[in-house]
């Protein structure tokens, strides 16, 4: 196991991260979701410790504790007071090592968490398209089934493939232990080996097979029909992503340069996108979109997407939206970006990176997410070094490289109220409170 510690002495507390590189990419076909479903079953028990007792225990140190599972990780998080870590040390490492709970756990459990996808995905239109968008995207990553899973395989799932998934993932050399806070770098690491350092390594990390997404030879459109107040118009395109390579290669540079891009269109008040589309600079006041966004993803363990999105303004069509998206992409790769554009955004990066590192637990989020990424500890240093390099060129020459058709995946939301119906109802009765991420 990985024991990472970032001591930050400006108050008497800590932040205990226990990341796992296992999310929903490492799940098969059948079984999505398994992953979060652990994430909420690590909750129910060891044999020391009942259901709902773990966060009982934790509150009562005066701490609050939480967890979250994604497509590359999953992460369980403790804010303590510093004097309470030893105690958090020894919950942890016991849930990790020992979890367990009976098969009538499991099927309330299940329950909550199909309510979960009921009330954020299936009650939500846009959420439903863009992952309906995301299945049409990718072809053989993983990344194209959704974290919280299909729900066909969530009233499928049984105890024991959550139980299989935990023992093949669950083991030391796939975890990674963070901590940060007012804390000794010697005393933590003495901590850890102590409640950590006992859990039997009870195998290897087991191989992932890769998983690559074939070459994309064409456009794709999906359009969804759902009960919607407005239409929605989200454009996908396939682009590199940062691997944080030692010696900066294209890839790692045009991924940069994509961040950029990404913060220019949309990166501030009155940024191009909202200029153009929104405010109606350009085209004579004409309001073309309620609001319009860029987003890219930069890192992670699979392939990244650079989106552009608009909700379009009453009387105005979604193609006629998304050209408006298109023509700004096509604006800055014939004219490129003016140097107070390319300085600002900057800025504004550098700003943002190193005031989130005020709050320690951003400090133990980064730390996890760089390892879960295979950075180093200087990953954020290194990338914001490589962000500063970054030229206007550079900016100029991914616009005019990435946004063909040939790699663009297009989503519509389109309002259609005859289907009603058509829309998932929950089972009749109280419905199960949602509890973790």
């Amino acid at each position: 196991m990985t024991l990472i510690v970032r001591p930050d002495r400006r108050a008497p507390t800590v932040v205990q991260m226990l990341w796992v590189r296992v999310g929903s990419m490492d799940e098969v076909d059948g079984t999505s979701g398994v992953a979060h479903a652990l994430e909420h079953m690590m909750f129910k028990g060891t044999p020391d410790i009942k259901p709902g007792e773990f966060s009982r225990r934790v509150a009562a140190l005066g701490g609050v504790d939480n967890a979250f599972t994604t497509r590359d990780a999953t992460a369980y998080h403790l804010q303590l007071p510093v004097r309470q870590l030893e105690e958090g040390m020894r919950l942890e490492a016991d849930r990790f090592a020992r979890n367990q709970w009976d098969d009538d756990e499991f099927k309330r459990e299940i329950e909550v968490i199909k309510e979960e996808r009921r009330q954020r995905t299936e009650e939500s239109p846009r959420s439903r398209m863009y992952e309906a968008l995301t299945a049409m995207v990718y072809q053989a990553s993983p990344y194209r089934r959704p974290v919280i899973g299909w729900m066909s395989d969530l009233d499928a799932m049984t105890p024991d493939d959550a139980r299989a998934f935990y023992r093949r993932w669950y083991v030391p050399a796939n975890a990674a232990l963070v901590i940060a806070g007012d804390v000794d770098v010697q005393q933590v690491r003495a901590l850890a080996e102590k409640h950590f350092g006992a859990i039997t390594a009870n195998g290897a990390v087991p191989a992932r097979k890769p998983r690559l997404e074939p070459q994309q030879v064409g456009p794709r459109r999906l359009e969804y029909r759902a009960v919607a107040d407005q239409a929605l118009v989200a454009l996908a395109y396939k682009v590199p992503q940062w691997r944080g390579a030692e010696v900066d290669d294209d890839a790692d540079r045009d991924a940069l340069a994509l961040t950029v891009l990404s913060a220019v269109l949309d990166g501030y008040d009155g940024a191009r996108l909202d200029r153009a589309l929104v405010q109606g600079v350009g085209t004579g006041g004409k309001r073309l979109a309620d609001s319009a966004g860029s987003s890219y993803g930069l890192m992670g363990r699979g392939p990244q997407l650079f989106m552009l999105t608009a909700v379009p303004a009453k009387g105005v069509s979604t193609d006629a939206a998304a050209a408006a998206l298109q023509a700004e992409v096509a604006r800055i790769a014939r004219d490129g970006i003016q140097d107070a554009e390319l300085q600002r955004v900057k800025t504004q990066w550098m700003a943002g990176e190193i005031y989130k590192l005020d709050s320690v637990a951003n400090q133990a989020r980064e730390l996890g997410s760089n390892w879960i990424n295979g950075q180093g500890l200087d990953g954020n240093e290194r990338l914001m070094t490589r962000l500063r390099a970054v030229t206007a060129a550079q900016v100029q020459s991914v616009a005019q490289r990435y946004f063909s058709d040939e790699q663009l995946t297009t989503g519509v939301l389109v309002p259609d109220p005859s289907r009603r119906e058509a829309v998932p109802v929950a089972p009749a009765g109280p419905r199960p409170a949602l509890t973790h991420d």
